[in-house]
């Protein structure tokens, strides 16, 4: 998969600041790449503000279409690595940033990003490693990339980035940040906090792009950090907010009996000042991780 670094062309890229580098919508959206275009001054520069980009800064934008958000992170000074999986939109691309490109602010990998092996791509194009992402990514796929950026509870990203913001779903924003004790609390919300702090930034509305999309979205901005008490054991306590989320609405020693017996889980809930009679929703990050803790010592004494 080579990376595009300019072609020669006849066509002169809009200059930096230049109202043609504006908001506009040009190449018709995929369906099948998820895309639709963000037409928003307003949220894009909150996109860009949330980022919190200087100057040395080496930026990782997944997906970045018709480069209008591209167009506000270059202009911040930072350098942009983006990957993009449409050959058309990077032939655009090449063309649109050839002067970024020539000074080295600017470089694209034309790839899937799922299937793109990260690191050895870095080493093969000879690139610095990102330290911050940002992008508007396709909706369907949110939950593999935020693995792929995050890492998961048994292996995080040995890399971490040291702010991640990206522009998703009303519904995944809902979820990441959500309470517990409340109905968007998940299996997908334990993860994730477990590696990263998170907190919605701003509401988009579907006006907000072309094609107008069904659903709302929002901007969601992500901290990785080693969670403050890790678990003792990763591997388990990912096996066991998976279980106990199985059935969401059932409580959660009906869920976990497999591992442990209902009585003995009641006792443990009680003693680390649970409600036995909790379901999965009902339970923080650190509450999962004192759980998984003391369901695995159990286990050890057997």
């Amino acid at each position: 998969m080579p990376a595009r670094t300019g072609r020669k062309t006849s066509a002169n890229p809009a200059p930096r600041n230049d109202p043609r580098a504006g908001p506009k919508v040009g190449k018709r959206a995929r369906k099948r790449f998820g895309q639709h275009w963000l037409c928003s001054d307003q949220v894009l520069n909150q996109i860009v503000r949330a980022g919190e980009l200087a100057e040395g800064d080496l930026v990782l934008e997944i997906g970045p279409g018709q480069g209008v958000l591209t167009q506000r992170l270059l202009d911040t000074s930072a350098k942009v690595l983006a990957v993009e999986i449409d050959r058309d939109l990077c032939l655009q691309l090449s063309d649109q940033f050839i002067a970024d490109m020539a000074s080295g602010q600017f470089r694209l990998i034309e790839s899937d990003f799922l299937e793109l092996n990260f690191d050895q791509a870095l080493l093969d194009f000879e690139l610095d490693r990102p330290n911050k992402v940002v992008a508007n990514i396709p909706y369907y796929i949110t939950a593999p990339i935020l693995e792929k950026l995050l890492g998961t509870m048994r292996s995080p990203n040995p890399f971490p980035f040291s702010n991640i913001v990206l522009l998703v779903q009303k519904e995944i924003s809902d979820r990441l940040c959500a309470q517990p004790g409340t109905r968007a609390n998940g299996a997908l919300t334990i993860r994730v906090q477990y590696l990263a702090e998170c907190e919605e930034i701003c509401l988009v509305p579907p006006s907000a792009f072309k094609p107008t999309p069904k659903v709302d979205s929002a901007v969601v901005r992500l901290r990785p950090r080693p969670f403050l008490t890790p678990a003792e054991d990763p591997i388990f306590l990912s096996q066991l907010v998976k279980l106990g989320f199985s059935q969401k609405r059932k409580m959660l020693r009906n869920n976990l009996q497999s591992i442990v017996d209902r009585d003995t889980l009641s006792a443990l809930l009680e003693s680390l000042s649970l409600n036995p009679q909790t379901r999965a929703e009902g339970l923080g990050v650190g509450e999962w991780v004192a759980l998984s803790n003391a369901v695995g010592k159990l286990k050890s004494e057997v």
